[in-house]
């Protein structure tokens, strides 16, 4: 199991209560992906820049892991971590989904009267969901504070303090990038707001 995925799983659990916009959920889930990248000692920061270390077999397991190792910018001058956020993150959540849909972790809800799939989804009871739940349910710092980037919970004090400089340096570029995408989405509503108003002669 990655952070990557049981962060995803966790917002999944958690979204019937609280919807999750997907571009948070991805930028969070590149994010996550680095982090374990960092723990796999596949990469180091230098500042804010991503220095990839020599190529290795880390995440054979699991695909979606082995693709973020695999597309590190291995020239200087070396990606950003907010460049990284960006790039990767691009439509991941849903990568993440579907992934997870051919491992029959996650489900599409079906009603009798409405024989196609719908766009509800439903997680397995599933070793891995249980793995995710633990980690959830001890407050594991890292994993709380990307689920609170996502909104899906408020920024808990204890999940602030984190000793290593690397992994707060990617937390607190998420954080700056689901804000950064927060004043689009409020900067189009705008526009489109003002737009209609024009239409209907306000």
């Amino acid at each position: 199991m990655t952070t990557a995925r049981d962060l995803f799983i966790v917002t999944l659990d958690a979204a019937s209560g609280r919807p999750v916009e997907q571009g948070d959920l991805s930028l969070a889930l590149a994010g996550a992906e680095l982090v374990d990248l960092i723990d796999a000692q596949e990469l180091t920061l230098d500042g804010d820049r991503i220095v990839p270390g020599p190529p290795s077999a880390v995440g054979v397991g699991d695909r979606l892991l082995h693709d973020a190792a695999s597309s590190l910018i291995r020239q200087a001058p070396y990606e950003s971590v907010e460049e990284w956020l960006w790039r990767r993150g691009r439509g991941l959540s849903s990568a993440y989904l579907a992934v997870l849909e051919t491992e029959g972790q996650v489900t599409r809800q079906r009603h009798r009267w409405i024989p196609v799939r719908t766009d509800r989804t439903a997680l397995a009871d599933s070793p891995d969901r249980r793995h995710a739940a633990d980690r959830w349910t001890s407050g594991e710092p890292v994993l709380a504070a990307l689920a609170a980037a996502t909104g899906v919970q408020e920024q808990a004090e204890d999940s602030l303090r984190l000793s290593d400089d690397t992994t707060v340096t990617v937390l607190a570029a998420v954080n700056d990038a689901v804000m950064e995408l927060e004043a689009v989405r409020q900067r189009r509503s705008i526009e489109e707001s003002a737009f209609d108003n024009i239409w209907r002669g306000e």
